[in-house]
């Protein structure tokens, strides 16, 4: 791996690279951005060139969706079993063994998700499966979402992660990123997806990051658990859901503030400080933003760029492993959804669990001087098995200021069963799902005052 970083560090001066070369990073960058990070406004709604992609592919199959996912994630079930007993030729195969060889946990939630699927989608089993507040809410609305955007994420991420975009912002932005949040700058680009596009969209881009090798087992741990911002469109959704979108630039600034200083503290404080700082070990250390003296930081990152570029040899190359990516997902995360989805959401709506837990929240929400705090105290806890379950709790409360404050909160949280939370159980980054509830909880925590303050100095 040394020998590998001396030579990113000692590249070609830009004046060295060819046309061609210059072009190989200039336009798959100039095409990602256009996906990724530029907004645009359709119909009055905030979304991205991804997004669009992603919305037009759902409205044109989406009454096929469910019944196709259903299908997947029983065919994930069952060759989940069939490679156990495969010769080893096909066992070994890479892309089977990569997608279908997992251990007996990951193997019993397969079967889950696919029954609860079929149970779903037949209506029949125990209503509380199906509901229309449980299963029916992860099959119908969650995975038609997630299935046609990781299919487009996952096919167009390499124009981020393998042209030198990632390089050159990582490398320019690296000022402010590692003294404020202790991060490499390339964590910018991820928070930049995820606020434009989706939460799931950045906490992919951190794992893939993660697993090449860019991002240290605590960097990446704080970037997928602080960064994986909720997008403009759903902080839209959610604010107009309580009824307070006629007040959104006050509602998302507040939002914004509260990420913020979540995003300086939480990396600051256990767990995520106790995180080591080496690599994925398959890998090493991959990353250089560091700018050598007497050099210019955009003309360092530029040419850090553009070799990282001239390292890519084919676009067929690039193909499969986006292909790879998507089938892992649907196979491998989409199953596990369905299941954990559906447990965490029956937990919320049939069981007095998430109402039991809230009760510290209620003299902390008096003290903040927040109305109707006994009704507000479940949303405070809820979100940790659904982002949007804190917004269905809030509805029903009068008081405009405390929904306000609970649609903050829900946004805020960012940590998630049904969705961010098994993206990153799933994943090779070492964090587990106490860390995840005692950082769902610390966000909570510092965050609830600040949304407070705000809301009762500059808003009501």
């Amino acid at each position: 791996m040394a020998i590998q970083q001396s030579k990113v560090s000692s590249i070609q001066t830009s004046t060295s690279y060819t046309t061609k070369q210059w072009m190989k990073f200039f336009l798959p960058s100039l095409v990602g951005v256009l996906l990724f990070l530029v907004p645009i406004s359709v119909d009055g709604r905030v979304t991205i060139g991804l997004g669009l992609m992603a919305d037009g592919l759902q409205a044109t199959i989406g009454p096929w969706i469910p019944l196709f996912m259903t299908i997947v994630i029983s065919l994930s079930a069952i060759g989940s079993v069939g490679v156990k007993v495969a010769n080893s030729k096909i066992r070994n195969h890479p892309f089977i063994a990569n997608v279908f060889d997992v251990g007996p946990f990951w193997m019993v939630l397969r079967f889950l998700g696919a029954a609860f699927a079929i149970l779903t989608l037949l209506e029949a089993g125990p209503s509380f499966i199906g509901s229309e507040l449980t299963g029916s809410v992860v099959l119908y609305d969650l995975i038609p979402v997630l299935m046609v955007w990781f299919l487009f994420a996952s096919l167009f991420m390499p124009l981020l992660l393998e042209f030198g975009l990632m390089d050159l912002i990582g490398t320019v932005v690296r000022k402010v990123m590692h003294p404020l949040f202790k991060l490499p700058g390339r964590s910018s680009v991820d928070a930049m997806a995820s606020w434009m596009g989706s939460g799931t969209v950045g906490v992919l881009l951190t794992t893939q990051q993660y697993e090449n090798g860019y991002y240290s087992k605590r960097e990446a741990a704080v970037v997928a658990s602080n960064f994986s911002i909720a997008s403009i469109a759903f902080s839209l959704v959610i604010a107009k859901f309580l009824s307070i979108d006629h007040m959104f630039v006050s509602f998302y600034f507040t939002v914004v503030v509260c990420g913020v200083v979540a995003a300086v503290i939480c990396p600051r404080i256990p767990p995520l400080s106790l995180k080591k700082e080496t690599y994925h070990e398959p890998v090493g250390k991959q990353i250089d933003e560091i700018v050598p003296e007497g050099t210019s930081t955009f003309k360092f990152g530029l040419d850090q760029a553009v070799a990282k570029a001239d390292q890519v040899k084919s676009a067929g190359s690039i193909v499969r492993k986006g292909m790879f990516n998507v089938a892992d997902i649907w196979f491998g995360l989409i199953p596990l959804v369905m299941a954990l989805g559906t447990i965490a959401l029956v937990i919320a709506e049939f069981t007095p669990v998430f109402t039991w837990l809230s009760y510290p929240f209620i003299p902390f929400l008096n003290l903040l001087q927040i109305p109707e705090a006994a009704e507000a105290a479940p949303a405070m806890i809820v979100g940790f098995a659904d982002m949007f379950l804190p917004a269905v709790v809030g509805s029903g409360i009068d008081s405009e200021l405390t929904r306000f404050i609970i649609g903050v909160m829900s946004l805020t949280q960012l940590i998630y069963m049904s969705e961010i939370g098994i993206l990153l159980i799933k994943s090779k980054i070492p964090i587990n799902f106490f860390e995840l509830f005692v950082i769902f909880l610390q966000r909570t925590v510092i965050t609830l005052p600040i949304a407070a303050l705000l809301a009762h100095l500059l808003f009501f």
